[in-house]
């Protein structure tokens, strides 16, 4: 038996959410269902969002289920990869730039 936190699957799960609260279940799918549809951005562009954001909030099922349906539309690993690590800048940059509130808290506290 495999021990591990996150079951893969339980992503397969995901739409049983709504039996324990039928109406938000039903309006968050309904929400997520249309930011996917083809818009101004294509489906393909939002795949490839959607796997950069699974991984700035590490979420292994999004990993999984965003990587699977980016293979379907046609992004290359390269594409992936890409996105991955324009997720991963934008996270350690947002990171870094609250270094500039602990020097202005040091400054501060130093005077």
């Amino acid at each position: 038996m495999d021990n591990n936190y996150y079951d893969p699957a339980d992503l397969r799960k995901f739409g049983k959410i709504s039996e324990w609260g039928p109406e938000l279940g039903e309006k968050f799918f309904d929400y997520y269902n249309s930011v996917f549809q083809e818009g101004a951005l294509s489906a393909r562009e939002k795949s490839l969002i959607a796997l950069a954001v699974a991984h700035v909030v590490k979420c292994p099922y999004c990993i999984d289920a965003y990587t699977k349906d980016g293979l379907q539309r046609g992004i290359t690993k390269e594409e992936m990869m890409e996105a991955v690590h324009a997720g991963a800048a934008i996270e350690s940059g947002a990171t870094l730039v609250h270094g500039v509130q602990m020097m202005n808290k040091y400054n501060k506290l130093s005077m």
